[in-house]
């Protein structure tokens, strides 16, 4: 699998309301989990059948979609920034839990200064920001998934 075919499948994971997704194939393992209630898909069923749990939970989903774009926040925050995610794991906000964070509210960071990590297959990368200004929202929880392009701070130019 490539990575474009790994974000369709944790964007397709994600809607479906499918707990846990686990794919094994010869040398490629990948198990991808969320936060929902679980819902049980046998694999031993045939292709035709298996979509049809999958099928219901998506009209929820669709209907917390359309609240989003109508968040008063969405033009707020039309002034700042938006340092988004440039790949799908793991989001910490620093290089171990006794250590402090890379990046707080309120601090000015400058293009190539690391403002977190984020963990993908066991890899743990340091995400450099591309902008200069100070931050005033991190949005995203210490140790919870990202995907890719999903935003991370929101920076206020300087």
């Amino acid at each position: 699998m490539d990575i474009k075919q790994i974000q369709e499948l944790i964007k397709f994971v994600s809607r479906s309301g499918v707990n846990e997704v686990a794919i094994e194939q010869e040398n490629f393992k990948i198990t991808i989990k969320t936060n929902q209630a679980p819902v049980y898909v046998n694999a031993a069923l045939p292709a035709a059948a298996a979509p049809q749990p999958v099928a219901p939970a998506a009209a929820p989903t669709v209907a917390v979609e359309t609240k989003a774009p109508s968040a008063p926040e969405v033009e707020d925050t039309s002034k700042y920034i938006t340092v988004k995610s440039p790949m799908i794991g793991t989001f910490y906000r620093s290089s171990s839990p006794d250590k402090p964070s890379f990046a707080n509210v309120g601090d000015e960071i400058g293009v190539g200064k690391v403002v977190c990590i984020i963990e993908a297959m066991k890899l743990f990368n340091e995400i450099e920001s591309e902008v200069s200004g100070r931050i005033v929202k991190v949005l995203v929880e210490n140790a919870s998934p990202v995907e890719y392009d999903q935003p991370l701070f929101l920076v206020e130019p300087i």
